[in-house]
Parts: structure tokens; C-alpha cells; sequence
């Protein structure tokens, strides 16, 4: 990827205002209470509902993301994934403050696998709302080559046994409205024709971040400790039709926390807490 080499060190920053309405929404459509005012927290990884990068018509690809080129590389391979990522929590932003993200191209990186050729971009966030960086994330994004064959569906299977343990109906509305507040327009998410004619998939994608969402919502509601860092990595994708697992127990540090379809685990994440450092 020698020909990305003028990507690596770029930067931009844009700026938000951490509106309560958004934050709700997304408590609400995951069965909370969305009782959320000016000045409480914002809960963990809500922070990927703003800052959103709305392009026109003719400033998007086929797929619904935006055209390739502009901050990131314009990666010759058709299919983009958010492969996974590191996170550390500072200290808390705040609802109703005015945030600034500067993003940053640390690397490009060209792969093989054993589904074809990959290249791997990593982009570091840095969040700062005026009194210094809240929030550290790196964020690992995939280009793929085109599917060659359908994946199967999962199975769905019995619950697993394991300290921790919620289950998630990931029907399409909650799809949508993830994609809707987060302003993804992958369509693979929403768009099942597309989905399944176009990527090869059997069902739609539960969007990766909304997976990681969850997951740290685990395990916050089950850690004494305040969480300080989380690192998540996809494993392979879950689809609608099939109950999600959220799953996670306690280990030395924090806790080991995954979603699972059926028999197979869909991303696994690490937490670590301030009792911990």
C-alpha cells in the first residue's frame, strides 16, 4: 500500500455539541429509560452517535458509505468493515458540552488472508471538550475483496453458561435505528436485498459498534470499579433473525466480555477498570 504512504499522518478535527435527545434515543431503543439531562454523563461509546460526516448523493458510494478518498485512502477493494478497536476513558464527558475530535491516519496496512486481500487503516479519535483529552480511541477499519461465497446463517442455540448474561433481539428496527443515529448509511444494515445480493451475507449486519455498545454496558453494570480502557475485536459478523448473546465475566483487571449467534462467538472485548492501574 506504498501508494497510501501520503495517508498516514493526516488530520482533521470537527466539533459537536453532545445533545441529550441523541443519547436517549439510543437508551430508549435498547429498553432504557432515556432519562438522561444537561450535565450527567455520557454513557460509555455514546460518544459514536455524534460528529457525524453527512455527505450528498453524489457523495456517496454504491455500498451507502462515503466515497472513497477525502480523509481516508480511497482503497481499491469493495468492501469496508470496522474490524475493532482500542479505547481509553480519561474522564467523562459531559451531556450538553461542546466536543472537539481530531482524527488522525496512523497507518495502512496491507495484508493476506484466507479470504483474498485485506488492508487495514487505523485511525486514532482524540475528544477533548476544553479541559484536555476525555477520550483516546484507535480505530481499526478493514477493506475487503469481494465475497465469494454466502455465509450461513447461525444456528440459534441454547444461552451460554457464563457469569454474565443478557439476550438481544437484533430485529431490523433496531438496525435502523442504530444506522439512523450513528448517520451510517451502510446498507447492510437496513437494505436485506443488498445485504444478501450484493455482500453475500445471509441476513443483515448488527452494526460492530452497536455490539461494543452493548458489551461495555455489560459490564459496567456489573464492575464496581469505573471502567478506564475496552479493546474490542470482531470475529465474525451476526445477522438479524438470530438472538444475540451478550455475554462476560469478571477476570484480573476487569472483565472478558463477547456477543455470540448460535455456537460461534461475533466480537470479544476486554475491560479494564481504575482498580486496575
Amino acid at each position: 500500500m506504498s501508494d497510501f504512504d501520503d495517508w498516514v499522518g493526516r488530520s482533521q478535527a470537527s466539533t459537536d455539541t453532545l445533545d441529550c435527545a441523541r443519547s436517549n434515543a439510543l437508551s430508549v431503543a435498547l429498553g432504557g429509560e432515556g432519562a438522561l439531562k444537561a450535565g450527567d454523563p455520557l454513557p460509555l461509546l455514546h460518544h459514536w452517535l455524534y460528529f457525524w460526516d453527512v455527505k450528498p448523493p453524489a457523495g456517496l458510494g454504491q455500498d451507502g458509505h462515503p466515497a472513497k478518498g477525502g480523509f481516508l485512502p480511497p482503497v481499491p477493494l469493495p468492501r469496508r468493515m470496522w474490524a475493532g478497536g482500542r479505547l481509553t476513558f480519561h474522564k467523562p464527558l459531559l451531556l450538553g458540552a461542546q466536543v472537539t475530535k481530531t482524527s488522525t491516519i496512523l497507518s495502512v496496512n496491507e495484508k493476506t488472508g484466507r479470504t483474498g486481500t485485506l488492508v487495514f487503516v487505523t485511525v486514532r479519535h482524540e475528544l477533548d471538550a476544553g479541559e484536555g483529552v476525555a477520550i483516546t480511541e484507535e480505530q481499526d477499519l478493514v477493506y475487503r475483496e469481494p465475497a465469494s461465497a454466502s455465509l450461513p446463517l447461525p444456528v440459534a442455540a441454547s444461552a451460554p453458561q457464563t457469569d454474565w448474561l443478557e439476550q438481544v433481539d437484533p430485529d431490523p428496527v433496531l438496525l435502523f435505528r442504530y444506522s439512523a443515529l450513528t448517520m451510517n448509511g451502510h446498507r447492510i444494515h437496513y437494505d436485506r436485498p443488498y445485504a444478501i445480493e450484493e455482500e453475500a451475507y445471509p441476513g443483515l449486519v448488527v452494526h460492530g459498534p452497536l455490539q461494543a455498545t452493548l458489551l461495555i454496558a455489560l459490564a459496567e453494570r456489573n464492575l464496581d470499579a469505573p471502567i478506564t480502557g475496552f479493546s474490542f475485536r470482531g470475529q465474525q459478523p451476526a445477522f438479524d433473525g438470530v438472538p444475540l448473546h451478550v455475554c462476560g465475566g469478571p477476570s484480573e483487571g476487569g472483565a472478558e466480555v463477547w456477543t455470540q449467534q448460535g455456537e460461534a462467538k461475533n466480537m470479544v472485548a476486554t475491560v479494564s477498570t481504575a482498580s486496575a492501574a
